[in-house]
């Protein structure tokens, strides 16, 4: 197939722009100079590509989507700044991307993440791989999500919260704390609900070693959240399992970092509205 019919005569793509012969760009696209495009892209009608933004291969890119302007931070003073996007990534109609803040930094989204319509991703992000989030979702700055991660629909997420691996976040909830991994959270206040059962299933985590990751780190989960010791006890109390579970070690790293650093929100209390550590549910 020839470029001509690859990309739409009305798009207007800057000549320092580099992308892959077989990208496809859809009517009224406009691609900027710094913009590097991988191959098997499919760019849809009236995208905004531009900034330093490098985009990997086999992502599709909705109707009306905005990739790698600049932030919505009163602090940015015209550096150069990046978007670095992966392979295989969903991004969905009118989804907005900015890049970093300062020099040389750089927001990120990983491989094989759906983000669906309306999703807002700010300044510093950091999305892992096989992120789903769904409509009308509001990230704010230096949000980090990692990977299997599933975020409900219209919610919003504070800056500088962490996302654990494989949570589940409810729809409509107020995100301000850290979520620990392999968690289910939901409401107004959010809460932590306990394990995300389903997730863990489909993910084959339930029958590993015979179920016995699993049975672990559902004991895990009730001595955080259930127990009444202060969590610096509790996360002691899971040494037993870290030692050969990684889901228990990646849960008790996840907690004793967000309880200790002082750029994290701290961990979600559980649905008794006590912090993990101090009764849980």
């Amino acid at each position: 197939m020839s470029l001509t019919r690859l990309i739409h005569p009305t798009a207007v793509i800057h000549s320092g722009a580099t992308l892959h012969p077989t990208v496809k760009v859809g009517p009224y696209t406009v691609i900027g100079e710094k913009v590097t495009i991988g191959p098997e892209t499919d760019i849809g009608a009236h995208v905004v590509i531009d900034g330093h933004t490098e985009i990997g291969a086999n992502n599709q890119i909705f109707p009306g989507a905005v990739i790698g302007i600049e932030p919505q931070d009163l602090k940015y003073d015209g550096s150069v700044s990046l978007v670095k996007i992966g392979d295989n990534n969903k991004i969905r109609e009118y989804v907005t991307i900015n890049r970093a803040t300062h020099a040389g930094e750089a927001t990120v989204i990983g491989n094989d993440n759906l983000l669906m319509a309306y999703v807002h991703v700010a300044h510093n992000c950091i999305i892992a791989n096989q992120v789903i989030i769904a409509n009308a979702v509001a990230l704010a700055g230096h949000v980090e999500i990692e990977s299997n991660a599933v975020i409900g629909g219209v919610l919003g997420i504070h800056q500088f919260v962490h996302i654990g691996r494989y949570a589940m976040l409810g729809g409509m909830s107020r995100i301000d704390r850290d979520v620990p991994p392999y968690m289910v959270v939901e409401g107004n206040p959010c809460r932590v609900r306990g394990l995300n059962a389903i997730g863990l299933r489909r993910a084959g985590i339930t029958d590993l070693e015979g179920g016995r990751y699993y049975r672990e780190l559902k004991e895990a989960y009730r001595i955080v959240y259930r127990s009444r010791l202060p969590l610096k006890e509790a996360l002691s109390q899971l040494e037993q399992w870290s030692q050969h579970n990684d889901f228990v070690k990646h849960l008790q790293g996840f907690l004793a970092t967000s309880s200790s650093e002082s750029n994290r929100r701290g961990p979600m209390a559980g649905s008794s509205r006590a912090k993990p550590g101090s009764g849980g549910e």
